[in-house]
């Protein structure tokens, strides 16, 4: 397959729900393929959002204000699609990240309580209104992810229902969008879900081809 049209795909889910196993996994598969492949993760993927990430995730800042956290969020992904993303789809890359702006809703919208309509304005305006082209979400229960979690961070500590909101929302959005999702149950194995992303990624990268 030819790599000359750039692609976007973020993967979605609350904590735990192995969205860092089936990126990698993605990755390897495509550039198997023959696919320029790029793998970042949100926040980070530049050295100033990784900069931002170590404030934002670390325990060190728990009680940090709800909008100021919405703001390191979208700073820190404004700088990432200026540096690395929108660079890599401009040379016809296949951009893959591990959370993108439906973590800030999810996460400050919907379960901070700070409104769907405000975070994603602002994270359209921090993006210049670079979406993804599908967004993969790994769908799993707050309690379960949260036993699978092998990355802890400031936002595991919150209370269940936090991560219940968080889950639920991710659910909305997705059912609201049907065209641009691709929701897959997380119980399966990394395998078997691997196969299913490949397929859909596959799918669509022809048809944006043709």
């Amino acid at each position: 397959m030819s790599d000359s049209v750039g692609m976007f795909i973020a993967l979605e889910g609350g904590d735990g729900a192995g969205k860092s196993t089936q990126a990698r996994l993605l990755v390897d598969a495509l550039t198997e393929a023959g696919f320029d492949v790029v793998l970042t993760r949100e926040p980070g993927g530049t050295p100033a959002a990784e900069a931002i990430r170590s404030v934002v995730l670390s325990p060190e800042f728990a009680g940090l204000d709800p909008r100021a956290e919405a703001l390191l969020f979208a700073a820190a992904r404004s700088e990432h699609v200026h540096r690395l993303i929108r660079p890599a789809l401009e040379r016809g890359a296949i951009v893959i990240t591990d959370r993108y702006v439906d973590s800030s809703i999810a996460y400050q919208g919907v379960a901070r309580g700070l409104g769907v309509d405000v975070i994603a304005e602002i994270n359209l305006w921090a993006t210049q209104g670079t979406l993804a082209d599908l967004t993969v979400l790994l769908d799993v229960d707050a309690a379960t992810g949260l036993e699978r979690a092998t990355d802890p961070n400031r936002l595991e500590d919150e209370p269940a229902d936090f991560h219940d909101s968080v889950v639920q929302a991710f659910r909305t959005l997705a059912a609201a969008d049907p065209d641009r999702y691709l929701v897959i149950p997380a119980a399966g194995s990394p395998e078997a879900i691997s196969a299913q992303i490949l397929d859909r990624v596959r799918a669509e990268y022809q048809r944006r081809s043709q």
